[in-house]
């Protein structure tokens, strides 16, 4: 089957990759492993990511890809194979997964969406940044290990208390 995708060479994307089984903690347990995939992939099929998080059953990255390369489904794909290489077998194949040498660790679509221009730019960063905040993993988003944000702290961009309610005194006061 043949999705519908925007394939625009050196265009810049948001993804939303989940797993197969949104109860496992796999992509945060084994983060050492997802790294390695990602820079392995990075390195035969260049592209930026400006933005990235990743929470223990799903993860959020924005990619700008090289001028005349819109092969991102390419890269999602190698991502993933590398990663469940590393991963021992522990769950059940499904038959039709089997057949294709497929492992159940993701699941096989995921989100794209093309950022048309600045402002939806900055939305998607912001919706990456505050991602751990919104699923309750943490109170500040600087407070999420995986996650660019940091990267924007260090380059004094962001403050490490971006997106945070001040604290509320005994009697109200901020």
């Amino acid at each position: 089957m043949r999705y519908r995708r925007a394939f625009v060479p050196g265009g810049t994307f948001f993804f939303t990759v989940n797993l197969a089984d949104r109860s496992q903690r796999l992509l945060t347990e084994h983060i050492d492993c997802l790294r390695f995939a990602v820079q392995r992939v990075k390195m035969r099929h260049p592209f930026e990511i400006p933005a990235m998080v990743v929470l223990p059953e799903h993860l959020h990255a924005i990619w700008v890809l090289p001028d005349g390369d819109a092969n991102f489904p390419l890269r999602w794909g190698q991502i993933k194979a590398t990663f469940s290489r590393y991963l021992p077998m522990h769950e059940a194949v499904a038959d039709s997964r089997h057949g294709k040498r497929e492992r159940q660790i993701w699941q096989r679509r995921y989100w794209e969406h093309q950022i048309r221009d600045e402002g939806d730019l900055e939305r998607h960063m912001d919706y990456i940044h505050i991602n751990p905040v919104k699923h309750g993993y943490v109170r500040r988003a600087a407070d999420w290990p995986h996650s660019s944000i940091h990267k924007y702290i260090r380059a004094d961009v962001m403050s490490a208390d971006w997106a945070c309610e001040p604290e509320i005194g005994v009697f109200g006061e901020r």
